[in-house]
């Protein structure tokens, strides 16, 4: 696996190379969540790019990023066995060498919901990083975990509107034995706040399991808050029901109008995501 720090070395990389490019955009803090993508880049390519970078862009003011868990040197030996044929890892002044960006994406619909409403500004953060990251690497390919639904939704669009020439690959989610979604910031957790996080994960459950009961989202959020009362270190952040197409509200909760379950909540300073279909068969 050959390192590199700067733009100009990734573009000397680059230059000249043939076959199919996949390629694993991430922050760091590596979990076998990330793993999956990378094999399935591997499988589906002739070369694999991994970058890690922590984007200060996607980060609120009182958000996390000084405390973002950074394991470069066990995200370095994960990638090697996994057959990673480059990482990209720069410093911020590599990404943004005018210090503070000049340039931002406006996007309509697509982040006024979910955790582009709750986190402001994150996912312009997120589409900027990501089609300087897509510019660079010139990918055929690029794979993201569907645990940031929204997130992928938004950059499928993006890759599609301003017509990229890269797919973009949704990859499920991958999760711990007792159903908890793998994520860096799972380590942040103390013991009894690990226990209480598999609310997300079982909140869904227990909405798909009387997926035929539900006639509306104000039913839903009732039985939820319900739930909630049984986790008391969990403070939750919002819990949706939209179309899984375009995060439209929905009039019904039918399978041809595609339902998707959204959920976020904090344990303590930790705010953890997690989603799946309604009808989980489609």
């Amino acid at each position: 696996m050959q390192l590199i720090s700067t733009v100009e070395d990734l573009r000397t990389a680059r230059r000249g190379l043939t076959g199919k490019a996949g390629f694993v955009p991430t922050m760091g803090a590596l979990h076998q969540g990330h793993a999956s993508l990378v094999r399935q880049s591997v499988a589906e390519n002739d070369l694999t790019f991994v970058s890690i970078f922590v984007n200060p862009t996607q980060f609120g003011p009182n958000e996390d990023l000084d405390k973002y868990p950074r394991t470069f040197e066990a995200d370095v030996a994960l990638l090697e066995s996994l057959g990673v044929d480059f990482l990209f890892a720069p410093n911020v002044a590599d990404i943004y060498p005018k210090g503070e960006a000049q340039i931002s994406f406006q996007i309509r619909d697509l982040d006024k919901v979910l955790c582009g409403a709750s986190r402001p500004g994150h996912m312009n953060g997120v589409v900027q990083v990501v089609s300087i990251l897509f510019h660079l690497v010139q990918p055929d390919k690029a794979y993201f975990g569907q645990k940031d639904y929204q997130q992928f939704l938004i950059l499928k669009t993006m890759a599609t509107e301003l017509h990229m020439p890269v797919q973009v690959v949704p990859c499920p989610i991958v999760r711990e034995p007792d159903g908890l979604a793998m994520s860096s910031r799972n380590r942040y957790l103390g013991r009894e706040e690990r226990e209480q996080a598999l609310f997300l994960s079982r909140l869904i459950q227990a909405i798909q399991q009387q997926r035929g009961q539900w006639t509306s989202l104000a039913q839903i959020q009732e039985f939820a808050a319900a739930e909630l009362s049984q986790y008391p270190l969990v403070r939750l952040d919002y819990l949706e029901v939209l179309d899984g197409r375009s995060l439209k509200p929905l009039h019904d909760l039918s399978p041809e109008s595609h339902p998707h379950i959204f959920v976020a909540a904090f344990l303590g300073t930790t705010r953890l995501i997690d989603n799946a279909p309604l009808w989980n068969d489609r």
